[in-house]
């Protein structure tokens, strides 16, 4: 179905991008969340800095860095659109960083494993054999992952490794990246925006917007790595005392030998990946089942029960029982991957911020997505499919909380 999101509601946000230039103005600031007189911005600082140069294309990669009245705070490069940084008051006041990242945007351009952080796009998560079939015309993307079976994330022309032009909100940062017809692959000149607004609730808010000139596909998220024992702990095995619940799910996609959905839904009840009720990834892992060994621990993409592509439906609660904090992560996407890092503590990945490599089980990523592959899987209703002109209008919230003693 198209991801055609109640467009009547919201004027048009791109009136160039049908224009031969296809350029946004660097000066256009409209606001393009919905109102809430729930969501409060008031008192919120932003500011800039240099996050280096990229060697590739010589340009010169910012670091802006939002802060609510109560001192939390988001880091976000312009390369990758990339949450860098993410701080957050635990039990005891202290502020603590919760994410992995890097000190400049060398790593992230050089050694680019894991994705941290990063803008995922235009497709996230697989494609099988990198092709998929739209109006009748197959497409063919770079096949990156599986020994060149698969498509993952964008491949060498993905998001996460774009810089994409800034533009200053009274209360955010709203990123902008125009992909040009057929680049990486895929149809249609996309203009794209993501937009990163941090309330003084400690929410983090994260809205992404779309528009082509051709029908194309499309499937935005965020990749991530949090430990909220706070990003220091680097170690293997360091999120494990981690509780999570995940309260809306019922089934995942069964997955074959590199990844790939079968179709299959897979009941999740008394299974390891049944959090329902809270218990510890330790715990959950301890559990053996097929998938799980399959992808060397949790790698699967949860299915959110009463999905409409409209309302915000929590996916999933992550506790620090060190620090307190919990985060609950809400999305109008139809799943989410739920990711304990299994593949990270490479030899070739570089030193992270704190000065330690971010090894296997040191963090965890929740991203809120279509269903991977769904463009090529018939049981998938949502496809990813965005028609010339409508809007893509997807969001995911990152809300931080404290628990006591």
């Amino acid at each position: 179905m198209p991801i055609d999101f109640n467009p009547h509601v919201f004027n048009h946000p791109y009136p160039q991008i049908m224009q031969q230039q296809f350029y946004v103005q660097p000066q256009q600031t409209s606001d393009i969340f919905v109102k809430s007189s729930n969501i409060n911005y008031d008192g919120m600082k932003v500011s800039k800095k240099s996050f280096g140069k990229i060697k590739k294309t010589q340009e010169n990669a910012d670091l802006y860095t939002i802060t609510n009245k109560n001192g939390a705070q988001v880091q976000i490069s312009t390369f990758g659109a990339t949450i860098v940084s993410l701080k957050i008051p635990d039990k005891n006041g202290k502020l603590v960083d919760v994410v992995h990242g890097y000190n400049n945007v060398s790593p992230y351009e050089e050694s680019p494993i894991g994705h941290a952080g990063g803008t995922i796009g235009p497709y996230a998560n697989k494609i099988n054999n990198g092709k998929f079939v739209l109006n009748d015309v197959e497409y063919n993307l770079e096949c990156n992952k599986d020994n060149g079976k698969t498509h993952s994330h964008g491949a060498n022309e993905g998001f996460d490794i774009k810089n994409w032009t800034a533009v200053v909100l009274k209360d955010g940062i709203k990123f902008i990246h125009n992909k040009k017809d057929m680049e990486g692959g895929y149809p249609g000149n996309l203009q794209t925006t993501v937009t990163y607004k941090l309330d003084n609730d400690n929410k983090l808010h994260i809205q992404y917007r779309a528009v082509s000139d051709k029908d194309t596909i499309i499937n935005l998220t965020n990749h991530t790595y949090f430990n909220l024992d706070g990003a220091e702990n680097y170690q293997e095995n360091s999120i494990l005392n981690h509780i999570v619940k995940i309260p809306n799910s019922d089934y995942i996609t069964e997955v074959n030998e590199i990844g790939i959905p079968t179709g299959e839904f897979l009941n999740i009840n008394n299974t390891p990946f049944d959090f329902k009720e809270k218990k510890s990834i330790r715990e959950a892992l301890e559990q053996t089942h097929p998938q799980i060994i399959r992808a060397k621990g949790f790698d699967q993409n949860y299915c959110i029960n009463g999905y409409n592509g409209i309302k915000l439906i929590k996916a999933a609660e992550v506790i620090s029982t060190k620090t307190g904090i919990k985060l609950n992560v809400l999305t109008n996407l139809p799943g989410f991957q739920f990711y304990t890092a299994n593949n990270l503590g490479k030899t070739s990945q570089p030193l992270g911020k704190n000065g330690g490599k971010y090894e296997k089980y040191s963090g965890l990523c929740i991203e809120p997505q279509f269903y991977p592959n769904a463009i090529n899987t018939e049981n998938f209703k949502d496809k990813g499919i965005l028609k010339s002109g409508e809007i893509y209008n997807r969001e995911i919230i990152y809300d931080f909380d404290v628990i006591s003693d």
